[in-house]
């Protein structure tokens, strides 16, 4: 029986559930709309949609790396309260994630969530999801996962806080030992506290350097409307500088630095230097749980006064 467009928007809007969810649902039982509603329900589907309006902020974020330290990967899966992504059940759930993301082919949530899941590859990531969400009586997201590999070296991770942030650091070096690691682990740490935007300086869109050089220019006129080229230009300098210094990993003062000083970049090169070895910083990865996403403000009394009918 062909599965029509209007079908898949009825059972859409009867059970909640997601329009592909929807379709599969008819096309495994052959358009009956009450055997495919049961179908939704049996996988979690529809249980789990009537939750999915609710914001999922709160979470943890988990790191899994191979023995070998060669391959790491950061997942981030968000949960309503932060009772629930202090739990147990939920934090083995994310494990499992995890450890699938490691192994993933896919290059976005969508196509990971397609996948069928290695726990029980007779559902798809995505009704896995559903079915933790149906037990755990919460709405649930996998937000996002990225995979670091690094063949000529190693991959450093850091957690923060219970998994509140994760560090990823892509360390390339010709020699691994204790002091190597611990300087990545340093590394990682610094990712963690101070937010960096880029790895170093190259990655910087020259675009942005020139945009921020023209509105610098201008403040820096009005500053000093009576000021030469030369000045200007280097007002301009000195406050790109400094700004880079707070995005740039390796730019960055490094936050045990005795002096209070010395970049990160410099606490690399003294380390590698001491060890016999060659070290480069290539990169890192940094989530942090409910970055970004608009948590809805709860107002206590105000819904005990609207619940009571004040």
């Amino acid at each position: 029986m062909a599965i029509t467009a209007a079908m898949v928007k009825e059972l859409r809007e009867i059970s909640g559930a997601g329009m592909m969810d929807c379709k599969k649902a008819l096309t495994a039982t052959e358009g009956d709309m009450d055997k495919a509603m049961e179908f939704l329900r049996e996988k979690g589907l529809a249980t789990a949609q009537k939750k999915a309006g609710r914001i999922a902020a709160e979470g943890i974020v988990m790191l899994k790396v191979t023995d070998d330290s060669k391959k790491a990967v950061a997942v981030e899966v968000n949960a309503e309260t932060d009772f629930v992504a202090k739990n147990e059940k939920f934090q083995g759930y994310v494990a499992q994630v995890a450890e699938q993301a490691l192994e993933t082919t896919a290059t976005d949530v969508d196509a990971f969530l397609a996948e069928p899941w290695k726990f029980d590859t007779s559902k798809t990531v995505n009704e896995a999801l559903a079915g933790q969400i149906a037990v755990i009586g919460e709405n649930m997201k996998i937000r996002r996962f990225q995979q670091v590999e690094e063949a000529n070296g190693f991959v450093a991770s850091y957690t923060h806080m219970g998994g509140k942030i994760g560090v990823l650091v892509d360390v390339e070096t010709d020699l691994v030992n204790d002091a190597i690691r611990e300087m990545a682990k340093n590394v990682a740490m610094q990712v963690a506290a101070l937010k960096p935007q880029y790895t170093s300086r190259d990655e910087v869109d020259a675009a942005y350097i020139e945009h921020e050089k023209e509105i610098l220019t201008v403040q820096a006129k009005n500053e000093k409307p009576d000021a030469n080229e030369k000045i200007i230009n280097g007002m301009v300098m000195g406050r790109i500088n400094k700004e880079l210094k707070e995005i740039c990993l390796l730019d960055q003062v490094y936050v045990k630095a005795e002096d209070g000083k010395q970049p990160v970049g410099k606490y690399v090169e003294e380390v590698a230097k001491a060890n016999g070895a060659k070290v480069t910083i290539k990169g890192f990865v940094r989530f942090e749980t409910g970055e970004g996403i608009e948590k809805k403000e709860e107002d206590f009394a105000a819904e005990v006064a609207k619940q009571m009918g004040m």
